[in-house]
């Protein structure tokens, strides 16, 4: 699988994030820069992706939060004004298609609005298909 990623311009996605203006170093330097409201749900996108990925690394790859799988980026979120995103979408059966139509916003993005509850639920689910064809790709 092709790290989508890539075909995004890194400066627009910079600058277009509205609230995050500086590189982060950490995750945590990351998620602090944000309002309590979003920081609460980037937060427990990040439990959650440990918590289905527990042997993943953290690290900021295109200056948004990434967990590496076997020293592959496998799985990034982001914060934005109003959404928070997760890329790369993974493939999947009709019904996984169906879960995850909803919040496609483009080619490689998941868009999560702020306004609705966040499915954390799905969030896993779509971690755990992401490392599953990481690992199959090693």
């Amino acid at each position: 699988m092709l790290d989508q990623l890539q075909r995004f311009d890194r400066q627009q996605l910079t600058e277009s994030r509205d609230v995050v203006t500086e590189q982060p170093a950490t995750i945590d330097a990351y998620i602090a820069a944000f309002p309590e409201d979003v920081r609460g749900i980037l937060e427990e996108i990040r439990r959650t992706i440990q918590r289905v990925l527990p042997d993943a690394t953290e690290a900021i790859s295109y200056d948004i939060p990434t967990f590496e799988v076997n020293g592959h980026n496998t799985v990034h979120f982001a914060g934005w004004k109003k959404h928070v995103s997760l890329y790369p979408i993974p493939h999947g059966d009709k019904a996984f298609e169906r879960a995850i139509e909803p919040y496609q916003a483009g080619k490689g993005t998941l868009k999560f609005p702020l306004a609705k509850p966040i499915p954390y639920d799905l969030i896993a689910q779509i971690a755990t298909k992401l490392a599953a064809s990481r690992s199959s790709l090693a």
